[in-house]
C-alpha cells in the first residue's frame, strides 16, 4: 500500500438500487427472506459500504494487492425502495500499517440510512488466494 493514504482521506460513492438488492434477493432459496419487503437489503447495504471503501482505498494499492474486510459496525436505520439513488460517503479515520478503519455514512435520496465504521486489510492477492485454495481437499 501506497505510504500516502492518511487519515482525513474522504470519498462519497453512489449506486442505483435495483430489484435485485433487496431482502427477497439475499437467500432466495430461503422462503422467509423471499417473504420479505422488497427494500434494499441490510447485506448489500454492508456490501456497498465495503465497495466505498473499495474504491476509496483503489488509488493506494500497489499491483498485486487487494482490501479485505475484517469488521463492520454499522447501523441500518431507514428501507430505500428499489429504483432509488443511495450513496456512502467514507471517511479513513486510521491508517495503521496494513489496516484501515472507516468511518462511514449512507443516505437514499431523502434520509440517512446507515452509518458505523468498517475495518479493511490490504493483503497480497496471491498469498492470499493461495492459502484459501489449501482449505480445499485434495
Amino acid at each position: 500500500m501506497k505510504e500516502t493514504l492518511t487519515p482525513g482521506l474522504e470519498l462519497t460513492f453512489s449506486f442505483l438500487v435495483s430489484q435485485e438488492k433487496t431482502v427477497p434477493f439475499v437467500y432466495p432459496e430461503s422462503d422467509i427472506f423471499r417473504e420479505m419487503p422488497n427494500v434494499f437489503a441490510t447485506a448489500f447495504m454492508v456490501g456497498f459500504m465495503e465497495w466505498a471503501c473499495m474504491e476509496a482505498l483503489r488509488p493506494y494499492l500497489d499491483e498485486g494487492e487487494i482490501t479485505l474486510g475484517t469488521l463492520i459496525n454499522v447501523t441500518h436505520q431507514a428501507a430505500t425502495p428499489p429504483g432509488m439513488r443511495v450513496s456512502a460517503t467514507v471517511k479513513c479515520l486510521q491508517v495503521d500499517g496494513k489496516r484501515t478503519v472507516w468511518e462511514i455514512e449512507a443516505r437514499d435520496e431523502v434520509e440517512l440510512i446507515g452509518k458505523g465504521t468498517h475495518e479493511r486489510f490490504t493483503v497480497n492477492k496471491g498469498k492470499f488466494s493461495a492459502r484459501v485454495a489449501a482449505k480445499l481437499p485434495r
